[in-house]
């Protein structure tokens, strides 16, 4: 069963990555390989791993009444509906962000910002963008922010492929990031959460500059080889004169918008709800505005700046797309197969930085999430050394679980979302940014080791 699990796996990771070729959407894929994954684990199981042996004296404990053909069909199905749990939230806060940004977007908001933004030059762009994107990441998330600075960059650039190696850029710094703040990256937030980095000084003291050097060595590679203007979209003067929104209502909606986005990591320690719902009371806010801004304007107007018409424009396939691939992954972990890959480096490597190094480097092939989640289950949090609380152990597996997933389009939400919303092929990305971000990791790595010696 684990085999075929495998199998599947891998097959459905190369459709996805030769979409082009094969014209199979991605999405189709996906969503084919998790649903898959999910039928031969349910179907194949005949002993339950002994992490799952747990979950199901309990399950058994809490549904005595149930008639014993029953009970295991019952306890898979708890099974996938708990991660499912998971998953939705994810989705949730992707659609609630991507409404969000196309509504401050379609009253014509990021022209705050690229207004700002003058030079046409490709590498001082690219800095402004990195850097950008870089401390956003760390106050809003990876992924807003990557749904954010594509929508940004939809305004600068004009053509597709050069905007693609900018939004490539986005996704390697949005990661890295991500990874020095409690809130920027969802790993770090499970360790800072799980007390394996509980003081937020240390995490930023100790990631912050492996994090940065991510970044600036590829940048500082492509400012000595990168050469040119960029061109700017033609279509966006006009879109602006004729744009409905008066100039009042695109600041109130831009200030609005940008105010709910960093609402909701603010929303999540104070209530310690989920982010998805801080992301649907930010955009019930943002629609009740938008209602009340708009009443007066002519039917027509109202519709093109209405909620109602910017949900037609969420791109529905990258939500399914994500759900495909967040299906698959949670089928290996269910039948173990992420849990006895962490204990395996465990046993055959041994060194706790090499072990890092490596689940960032898988992390570029499954979710992160997982490998952490069964690294935290391995060691105990210990009162000195490396397994202690903000010891090198915990600090360097937030840096190489949070940018280490950069290497492949696929192997981190924002990389995730990046693909979807700008079609950006697997295997353009593999040739032009992948090696760029492996760099850049080993690069991070590396201080990381030297400072922290």
């Amino acid at each position: 069963m684990e085999v075929a699990i495998i199998i599947v796996f891998v097959l459905g990771y190369l459709a996805i990555a030769l979409e082009h070729p094969l014209r199979i959407d991605k999405a189709a894929s996906a969503l084919v390989l998790g649903v898959v994954c999910w039928t031969i684990f349910v179907l194949g199981i005949d002993v339950l791993p002994d992490f799952l042996a747990h979950e199901f004296d309990f399950f058994l404990e809490h549904n005595d009444h149930l008639a014993s053909g029953e009970v295991m069909p019952m306890f898979l199905e708890s099974r996938l509906l708990h991660h499912l749990s998971e998953i939705a939230s994810i989705l949730f806060f992707l659609m609630g962000a991507m409404t969000i940004v196309e509504t401050v977007d379609s009253h014509d908001g990021f022209k705050v910002i690229t207004e700002r933004i003058k030079t046409t030059n490709k590498v001082k762009l690219l800095w402004i963008v990195s850097f950008l994107t870089f401390f956003m990441s760390a106050v809003l998330d990876n992924l807003t922010t990557t749904i954010v600075m594509v929508s940004l960059l939809r305004k600068l650039i004009a053509d597709k492929e050069t905007r693609w190696f900018y939004v490539g850029f986005v996704v390697l710094a949005a990661n890295a990031g991500g990874a020095w703040s409690p809130i920027g990256d969802v790993t770090t937030t499970m360790l800072w959460i799980k007390k394996q980095i509980p003081d937020v000084p240390s995490i930023i003291e100790h990631v912050f500059l492996p994090s940065v050097a991510t970044v600036v060595i590829p940048l500082i590679y492509l400012s000595w080889k990168m050469k040119g203007d960029i061109e700017r979209p033609h279509q966006t003067d006009s879109h602006s004169q004729n744009n409905p929104a008066s100039a009042r209502d695109r600041n109130i909606i831009f200030i609005l918008g940008i105010a709910g986005l960093l609402f909701v990591p603010v929303f999540k320690t104070i209530t310690h709800l989920p982010p998805f719902m801080g992301m649907m009371f930010s955009l019930g806010v943002i629609w009740i505005t938008t209602e009340i801004l708009h009443k007066h304007k002519l039917p027509g107007e109202k519709k093109e700046l209405s909620i109602l018409s910017t949900l037609h424009k969420i791109d529905m396939p990258s939500v399914l797309f994500f759900l495909g691939i967040l299906l698959g992954v949670s089928a290996l972990q269910e039948v173990g197969i992420l849990r006895e890959v962490a204990m395996n480096l465990d046993k055959s490597i041994g060194n706790i930085y090499a072990i890092d190094f490596v689940i960032g480097i898988l992390s570029a092939i499954v979710d992160n999430v997982p490998l952490v989640a069964a690294a935290q289950g391995m060691y105990e949090i210990q009162a000195t050394g490396p397994f202690a609380p903000d010891g090198n152990f915990w600090l360097f597996l937030a840096y190489c679980a949070g940018t280490g997933g950069s290497v492949l389009i696929i192997g981190s939400a924002a990389g995730v979302a990046a693909m979807g919303l700008e079609r950006i092929d697997f295997i353009w990305y593999l040739k032009k940014i992948s090696w760029l971000a492996l760099v850049g990791y080993v690069a991070g790595a590396a201080v990381f080791m030297l400072t922290s010696a």
